[in-house]
């Protein structure tokens, strides 16, 4: 009776086996065809979505603008510079933010909020396009902060900030390009990537302002200084005029 029920508990045995043998080896091909990602490929995806993050920055940021003009002004003749470099950098990094996460989408929405802001800054662009042209002409730029300057942190905020947010480009550049080319990154590797773009801003403004003293040495001579406003000048009344001409159609 005893071999009878061990002999059948033998049996049921190597049918299960048989059952659930089958099933292990399926769940292990399916396991080796689908591996799970290891932790060494998530970081080196989030490495890849920064880095990527960090040259699409840069690319936007590398050029000749109204805010880039102004913050290697105030870098020569070190005035606020600090202020300038924090304004400009963390303005962009809440910018760059609110694109990926998703808020860039709104601008498209709001057409005629951009076209306010490019009159706007037309009109500022071109106010500080003709004090840059002043300057060359009358040659009154120096190295030395002169004594009225002292107290000028308020105007040199004030600047620094309708450099940023009057400029329509900046919300095209940051919220919905960069915000845009986010969402091509899964999960988390979207945020690295956006963090990539912020500390290609801090780097980019941290050189041109501090950096700019590289430069005092030729900027002590005032045909220099003349030299530049000049250049800032035909910048500025440049922007101002395709800003009203519309060529760069900034609402479409």
């Amino acid at each position: 009776m005893e071999s009878g029920l061990s002999t059948h508990a033998v049996s049921v045995e190597q049918a299960l086996l048989g059952q659930h043998g089958p099933l292990r080896s399926e769940e292990a091909r399916r396991s080796e065809a689908c591996p799970l990602p290891s932790p060494a490929m998530d970081h080196r995806m989030l490495l890849a979505a920064s880095a990527a993050g960090f040259l699409t920055g840069a690319g936007l940021l590398i050029v000749i603008g109204a805010q880039n003009a102004f913050v290697l002004r105030q870098g020569l003749q070190r005035r606020h510079v600090g202020l300038v470099v924090a304004v400009c950098a963390l303005s962009d990094i809440a910018l760059i933010l609110c694109g990926v996460a998703g808020i860039g989408a709104l601008v498209h929405t709001w057409p005629e909020l951009l076209q306010t802001l490019r009159f706007g800054a037309a009109a500022f662009i071109g106010w500080y396009g003709l004090m840059a042209a002043r300057r060359a002409w009358l040659g009154t730029s120096a190295l030395v902060p002169s004594a009225e300057d002292g107290n000028s942190r308020r105007r040199v905020l004030l600047a620094a900030l309708a450099f940023t947010f009057l400029n329509p480009h900046v919300y095209l550049d940051t919220m919905v390009l960069v915000g845009s080319v986010s969402t091509g990154y899964p999960g988390i590797a979207q945020w690295a990537f956006g963090l990539g773009a912020c500390a290609a801003s801090v780097t980019w403004f941290a050189t041109l302002g501090f950096g700019a003293r590289l430069l005092q040495s030729i900027f002590r001579n005032p045909q220099a200084w003349r030299v530049l406003d000049g250049g800032i000048a035909i910048i500025m009344l440049a922007l101002c005029v395709l800003l009203l001409s519309g060529v760069e159609q900034i609402s479409s």
